[in-house]
């Protein structure tokens, strides 16, 4: 599972100012992320989860899901945690001209700035989606895509107990960034078992840095 991919290895040449893909390998701090909320019926359960092993995370957040849940947004800002850009419709990147693209995403941090009072946000694509042109104008604006250097697959179908067997066999090391989701319940239900043990292992997890306003 910790085997880098081809385009994780090529990522991670990227400065952190543009590509954020793991944090400081010197600390014991690791980072988790979830995407695609924010859920009415998976999202609180989760936020419940974090604030009772006092554990910050950060949540990438789909602008349609934003308009729809404000007071889960105003939940997760409340209680300390990051919000970042998802897109607005998590329609296919790939699939988009650069200019509705980059619609998505200032449409999206528009909608966030409401709640952290921030003009940018961290921002992860759809599917980590990402292609010269967006790279380029994220470059050209000092902007910050975030990825990934663990992945949880957390998204795939499988027994709960698998999930975490997985996870506790080989848990996320120093400074990684772990994808995650509270779309769904597995997340939550494996954290429910897992977070009480990493912790008393002495792992700590903390949200990503906010990053330029």
């Amino acid at each position: 599972m910790n085997l880098k991919p081809r385009k994780q290895q090529l990522l991670e040449l990227l400065p952190n100012a543009l590509m954020l893909t793991r944090g400081p390998r010197h600390s014991n701090i690791r980072y988790l992320t979830f995407d695609d909320g924010p859920d009415p019926q998976h999202t609180p359960p989760l936020l419940d989860l974090l604030a009772k092993h006092g554990v910050k995370a950060s949540f990438f957040l789909i602008g349609e899901k934003i308009e729809k849940h404000p007071e889960l947004v105003r939940r997760i800002v409340a209680e300390g945690h990051l919000i970042g850009n998802h897109s607005y419709s998590h329609w296919e990147f790939r699939n988009m001209t650069l200019r509705k693209q980059l619609s998505e995403v200032h449409r999206t941090d528009a909608l966030l700035s409401a709640f952290d009072q921030r003009r940018h946000h961290r921002v992860r694509t759809p599917r980590g989606y990402l292609a010269a042109p967006l790279l380029l104008y994220f470059a050209s604006h000092r902007r910050t895509f975030v990825h990934w250097s663990y992945d949880s697959l957390d998204y795939q179908p499988q027994p709960v107990e698998d999930l975490v067997a997985r996870l506790r066999d080989q848990p996320p090391a120093c400074g990684d960034i772990v994808l995650m989701h509270d779309d769904n319940d597995m997340a939550c239900n494996a954290l429910r078992v897992l977070l009480p043990e990493w912790l008393a292992d002495g792992h700590r997890f903390h949200a990503l840095p906010s990053g330029v306003a």
